[in-house]
C-alpha cells in the first residue's frame, strides 16, 4: 500500500507540474491561388494551383525559453473530391533565448527558411511542402542572423529515395549596407536494393551578395537593392563529373503603404543541370533558372496587412526564353495565437490611406 501511495503521489506530481506550465495555442489558415500562364515555355508548365491549409497547434512553455508544440497541417485543393488532399504532422521542440533559437522535429517551413530566394525554393514549396522535418539553429541580433539547418525529406525504402537538404544562411548589416549568404546542398540517394541502379546526386547552390537598404531613413516600408554571385556544384556520382554553373543574381525591393515592386534578375550559366533526369525530385528551385537569362518582376498590393491577417495580390511578369509570361497570385493568411509577442501593428487598409477625408 505504501509503495502504491508513493507511486500515485509521483504521478500526481508529474501531472500537476505539466499543467502548471503555460498552455499555448496557434491556429493558421492559409489560402492561395496561383495562376501560371506559361503556355509555350520549354522550362515550366502552365497550370493553376489553388487550395487552403489549416494548421492548429497546441503547446506548453516552461522556463520562459522552452516550448513544445504538436498539431497538424491539413491541405485541401480547390475543386478536389477529397476532404483532405495532403496532411503533415507538426511536432517540435523550440528553444529561444537571445541571441539563439533552436527548433527540432517537424516544424513550419516559414518559421525558418522563408527568407531564401526563389532560386532555392520556388513559390509552391511553401504551399505543398510546408513542414521541415529536421533541425534548425540560429544566432540572431536585430536584423543580423546566422543559421544552419537540415531538412530530412526522404527516408530510404524500396519505394522511396533517401534525401535530405542541409544549408547555411546569414546576413550582416552595417548602417544601411549589408552582406548576405544563402546556401544549401541536396543529397539524393538511391532506393533500398534498387532494381535498376541509380546514381547518387549531390546538388549544391550558394548565393553571396552585397546590398543597400536605406528604408529606415525614408517613409518606405522597403527600399532595398543587392547584387551577388551564384554558384552551383552538382554531380551524378555514377558519372563522377562535377558541374559548376555560375552567374549573377540581383534583387530590387520597393514597398510604400502596401503597394510594392520586387524584381529579380539572373544572368549566367544554366542551373539545375540534371533536371531532365529527375525534375523536381532533386530540384526545389524555380525551373526558369535553367535559362541563361531570366528576369521576374512582381507588382503587388496588400489589401490588409497586420500581424494576424494578410491579404496580398501579386501580378508577375516573367521575361525568359525571349518571351514574356504572366502569373497572378493571391494569398490570404490568418494567424492567431496566445504567444507573447510584440505590439500588434495597426490594421492597414490601403484605400484608407489613399482616400481618407481630411477633417
Amino acid at each position: 500500500m505504501r509503495k502504491n501511495y508513493i507511486v500515485l503521489l509521483f504521478f500526481l506530481g508529474m501531472f500537476g507540474s505539466v499543467f502548471s506550465q503555460e498552455l499555448l495555442w496557434k491556429v493558421g489558415a492559409h489560402s492561395f491561388f496561383d495562376n501560371n500562364e506559361f503556355v509555350g515555355s520549354q522550362l515550366r508548365s502552365s497550370q493553376t494551383m489553388a487550395g487552403v491549409r489549416l494548421a492548429p497547434e497546441l503547446g506548453l512553455e516552461w522556463s520562459g525559453k522552452h516550448r513544445i508544440f504538436a498539431g497538424v497541417d491539413l491541405m485541401r485543393e480547390f475543386g478536389s473530391d477529397e476532404k483532405v488532399d495532403f496532411w503533415d504532422l507538426i511536432a517540435y521542440h523550440e528553444f529561444d533565448q537571445k541571441p539563439f533559437r533552436f527548433y527540432m522535429g517537424a516544424f513550419p517551413r516559414r518559421m525558418a527558411l522563408e527568407k531564401y530566394p526563389r532560386m532555392f525554393f520556388q513559390d509552391s514549396i511553401l504551399n505543398y511542402r510546408p513542414i521541415v522535418t529536421g533541425i534548425f539553429w540560429e544566432y540572431y541580433s536585430g536584423e543580423d542572423f546566422l543559421n544552419a539547418w537540415i531538412d530530412w525529406t526522404g527516408r530510404q525504402t524500396r519505394e522511396r529515395n533517401e534525401a535530405f537538404l542541409v544549408g547555411v544562411s546569414g546576413r550582416y548589416n552595417l548602417n544601411m549596407f549589408y552582406g548576405q549568404l544563402f546556401s544549401y546542398m541536396y543529397h539524393f540517394a538511391a532506393k533500398a536494393d534498387p532494381v535498376i541502379p541509380e546514381g547518387l546526386h549531390d546538388n549544391g547552390l550558394a548565393w553571396v551578395s552585397l546590398g543597400i537598404d536605406p528604408a529606415k531613413k525614408t517613409s518606405f516600408e522597403k527600399l532595398e537593392a543587392n547584387v551577388g554571385w551564384t554558384a552551383g556544384l552538382e554531380r551524378d556520382r555514377s558519372i563522377g563529373k562535377w558541374h559548376t554553373p555560375q552567374g549573377f543574381l540581383s534583387e530590387i525591393k520597393v514597398e510604400y503603404k502596401g503597394l510594392g515592386l520586387f524584381n529579380t534578375y539572373y544572368i549566367g550559366g544554366k542551373q539545375q543541370v540534371f533536371y531532365g533526369d529527375h525534375g523536381n525530385q532533386i530540384y526545389w528551385g524555380d525551373p526558369f533558372y535553367r535559362s541563361t537569362e531570366y528576369n521576374r518582376t512582381d507588382f503587388y498590393l496588400y489589401f490588409v496587412k497586420t500581424n494576424v491577417v494578410n491579404l496580398k495580390f501579386i501580378y508577375s511578369l516573367h521575361f525568359v526564353e525571349k518571351e514574356v509570361y504572366h502569373e497572378q497570385l493571391f494569398y490570404a493568411t490568418f494567424d492567431l495565437n496566445n504567444l507573447k509577442k510584440k505590439e500588434e501593428k495597426k490594421q492597414q487598409y490601403i484605400w484608407d490611406d489613399w482616400f481618407k477625408k481630411e477633417d
